[in-house]
């Protein structure tokens, strides 16, 4: 009989949980509970923030996890896990007073782990797994040259929080609001009852509930967060690599959001000033936000020979003055995005922005470039333009832009991986390329042409004495205004030396169903979902 009960228990605890998944599963067919459906095109290959490098990675546990300090809508350092802080004159030592509130939740399978309280200590755990070698962290590169070692990272008391560089760098707390730098519980982290990645534990305002690889994760709000949050019952995010289908299912109600746009599909959704087509209106709504994003085609002369045409800085600028992109964006983007003209640190993070006076159209200034260079284009090479295949309409317009000059151009289709491979190794000579943002100060944007920077970033091997000066100068300048005008000097050099092509800054493109509320990305394109409320179906 004993026996008998205990199958019976058992049953009874399956059949629960077979109730709940299927709950969560019906959803999707509208009822009483209210999930957010989103879309994420990529599927993260980790939950463990250490490893947080792609987007879906980087959305995913920021809904999870908490950071000392994190970036509001408007791209600026607020508190989270730190209530406040405070920055030693020298710049050397950053002191964090935490906020007692945060809490980390507990998950369904994690039967074991009772919620407790975030302290100090799991801070220095937390940041010391991204420099520990055997934990191979991708983040790790935030710390090297800025401290000694696990000893920088200093516990005063449960809630002090202290960490100690060898020398200023002025951006250091924008880079802690990176996903990387999340508080994790090492009790849950190093438990040998759970595979860690999989099965996380955070403080953020949802907690992990199921994922199902390839297809689904699951959320449910944290019961322990240290704050209010919105009326969602959970979150269920998709992984549909097709955004034309996942527009579609946009409209069928079987997602709540999507971001980004597809080319072949983008007329369908956008009239060609960039707003939402009519047809949708009564159903969906279209946010465009800034976004730290800036495309271009970089130029590594380091790879041509000496007497390669583009090693002459006045044909790179020719290159730059003879590409319309105010066409470039209504014709191939529906205007979402602005012309680079005002060099490569995007709309929103440089104060001087309108004062950088960079490459507007201007063909005859193009022809003219080349004709004072010297070079006969019927003698010149053809340029091979080098991308992928999600990028070949731009490439093909800027292609027969130079064609208008008299340059013999050629567009070569490349997989994503191996494009970044030859970028990397430095074998392909000119290629397109975007550089996102990690953190909102204008420095992560210049590190593409510091040359002691190896590739990634630096993948046009740009090398200039002055303008390294300039970069390192600015992470020691404390004063904003003076580091602001150094930032400007470097960009004037960019655009002297052209090493690179600009062509825009980018902006993000968020569809989401009138039944949301409470939707805001940052600066960063990171979805918080802290606020999101949903009208029932």
């Amino acid at each position: 009989m004993l026996k008998l009960n205990k199958f019976k228990s058992i049953i009874q605890r399956l059949s629960l949980l077979c109730i709940l998944l299927y709950v969560i599963s019906c959803s999707d067919e509208g009822g009483k509970y209210n999930v957010f459906k989103y879309n994420l095109i990529s599927h993260p290959n980790s939950l463990d923030p250490a490893f947080a490098k792609s987007k879906s990675e980087i959305w995913v546990t920021s809904h999870i996890f908490t950071t000392l300090v994190k970036l509001n809508k408007d791209g600026e350092i607020v508190p989270s896990g730190a209530k406040h802080w405070n920055i030693s004159e020298d710049g050397l030592k950053y002191t964090f007073n935490l906020n007692t509130n945060f809490r980390f939740g507990n998950t369904a399978l994690a039967d074991e782990y009772k919620p407790r309280s975030v302290k100090a200590e799991d801070y220095k755990y937390s940041l010391s797994r991204i420099i520990d070698s055997t934990v191979n962290s991708p983040g790790r590169w935030i710390f090297e040259n800025k401290i000694k070692d696990e000893n920088s990272f200093i516990v005063l008391d449960d809630s002090t929080f202290i960490i100690e560089l060898t020398q200023p760098f002025r951006p250091f707390l924008s880079l802690l609001t990176m996903q990387y730098c999340s508080a994790v519980p090492k009790e849950a982290v190093e438990s040998k009852n759970r595979v860690w990645k999989d099965n996380p534990i955070g403080s953020g305002p949802y907690q992990f509930k199921k994922w199902i690889k390839n297809q689904n994760i699951f959320l449910t709000p944290n019961k322990s967060f240290a704050s209010n949050i919105g009326n969602l019952d959970g979150i269920k995010i998709h992984f549909i690599k097709d955004r034309k289908i996942a527009f579609l299912e946009l409209l069928n109600k079987n997602l709540d959001y999507i971001s980004g746009l597809e080319s072949s599909f983008i007329n369908e959704m956008l009239t060609s000033d960039g707003d939402l087509q009519e047809k949708h209106s009564n159903s969906i709504i279209f946010k465009k936000s800034l976004y730290l994003n800036s495309e271009y085609i970089g130029i590594n002369t380091a790879n041509l020979q000496n007497a390669h045409p583009l090693k002459n800085k006045l044909i790179r600028q020719a290159l730059n003055y003879s590409i319309d992109k105010n066409q470039l964006l209504l014709s191939l983007r529906n205007s979402i995005g602005f012309p680079a003209v005002n060099g490569f640190c995007p709309v929103g993070l440089n104060p001087q922005f309108s004062a950088i006076k960079g490459f507007k159209y201007d063909f005859d200034k193009a022809k003219s470039l080349i004709n004072k260079s010297g070079i006969d284009l019927e003698l010149m090479p053809p340029i091979v333009l080098n991308t992928n295949k999600d990028y070949e309409d731009i490439m093909l317009f800027v292609a027969k832009q130079w064609e208008k000059l008299g340059l013999k151009v050629k567009v070569e289709l490349m997989e994503s991986s191996v494009l970044r491979e030859g970028m990397r190794n430095g074998n392909i000579s000119v290629f397109r390329a975007s550089w996102i943002g990690d953190y909102p100060d204008p420095e992560n944007f210049m590190s593409l042409f510091y040359s002691k920077n190896g590739a990634p970033p630096n993948y046009t091997r740009f090398e200039n004495k002055l303008f390294d000066n300039l970069y390192e100068l600015s992470n020691l300048e404390t004063n904003d205004s003076l580091r602001t005008e150094l930032f400007l000097q470097m960009e004037n050099i960019l655009l002297e030396e052209a090493p690179i092509i600009f062509l825009f800054y980018d902006q993000s493109s968020n569809f989401y169903s009138k039944s949301i509320s409470g939707i805001s990305n940052n600066i960063t394109h990171l979805l918080d979902v802290e606020n999101i409320s949903k009208i029932a179906d």
